[in-house]
């Protein structure tokens, strides 16, 4: 088996029906899911039955894909495959935090729960939507953005080709066109808030908050890549503390940390949770590495056999 990374899938990956396979298949998925229903009744049928509408509502989304993914990738330590690095987008790096033992599980979903809240007021207080901008480069997305408005900013450094930006309803539809012009394409992506952008600012607030008042991380035993530096993790707990609370209103350098596992030896990457978002974006963004997806327990199965 290769170097191993784990990257736990984020907002916009939901669907329904997701991962409720892994807890009659693997009884540390069903821990998971059981632990998060002590905590938020009903998120395991939620998972099962929810339509794409409710799951699309911040406060419902975070937890449901937060249970998915770390269930997904108890199953695949379970079955004897361990990273050696984690990375998740966005919400998933709170997971891949807990799974990396900064929370145990329960604090992780309750602080998951709380991110979800303060994201949703900061959400409600400042309206505004997210935009996939694919065909141009970052500097080009950059550019665009800035001639939308103020009020508009590049949040998610997905792909070389993929970058995702924020920012308030009028100043979106302004950029849709300048991206037309300019030969690209942007797609509205399934969120209900300009996430990661100053509009986030209280919610970064609110989570220094909640953190300090008896909910700091302990000390990490996987590294962990964050989304704000797009590098690990710092080793002190108050300083992890901070990068955790800013990142809600900070730019996601997913292209960075891709790059950085690599350079740190990760040949094989598992997306662990709904969809394959983040697999793809592996995909056009390095060469050389295996990528795997893994949301069923089928999968878990089979990349277990194959890598364990």
């Amino acid at each position: 088996m290769g170097s191993v990374a784990f990257l736990f899938a984020g907002q916009g990956a939901q669907h329904p029906a997701m991962g409720v396979d892994l807890i009659e298949t693997s009884p540390a998925a069903a821990e998971v899911f059981a632990i998060a229903d002590e905590v938020r009744p009903g998120t395991s049928e939620q998972c099962r039955s929810a339509s794409k509408e409710e799951l699309s509502q911040t406060e419902n989304t975070q937890p449901c894909v937060f249970v998915h993914d770390l269930a997904a990738a108890a199953a695949l330590r379970e079955r004897g495959v361990v990273p050696a690095a984690c990375a998740g987008f966005s919400l998933g790096e709170v997971a891949a935090l807990t799974f990396a033992g900064a929370f145990d599980t329960r604090a992780g979903f309750e602080l998951v729960c709380e991110r979800a809240a303060l994201m949703a007021a900061a959400a409600e207080r400042h309206p505004g939507g997210m935009r996939a901008v694919i065909k141009l480069d970052a500097a080009q997305v950059e550019n665009l953005a800035a001639q939308a408005g103020e009020d508009c900013w590049p949040v998610n450094y997905n792909s070389p080709q993929q970058t995702v930006v924020a920012g308030a309803p009028e100043a979106l539809q302004e950029l849709d066109a300048l991206v037309k012009e300019a030969g690209g394409r942007a797609m509205k992506v399934a969120v209900s808030g300009a996430f990661h952008s100053p509009y986030m600012a209280e919610a970064t607030e609110g989570l220094a908050t909640y953190i300090q008042a008896g909910h700091a991380p302990s000390p990490l035993l996987i590294p962990v890549m964050a989304n704000m530096t797009a590098a690990p993790y710092p080793a002190d707990p108050r300083v992890t503390s901070g990068v955790l609370a800013n990142q809600v209103s900070h730019a996601v350098r997913w292209v960075d940390t891709l790059h950085a596992l690599q350079d740190q030896g990760i040949d094989t990457f598992i997306e662990v949770g709904p969809g394959k978002t983040l697999s793809g974006l592996v995909k056009r963004t390095l060469s050389d590495v295996r990528v795997y997806s893994c949301e069923t327990a089928e999968q878990v199965a089979a990349i277990a056999d194959e890598l364990a």
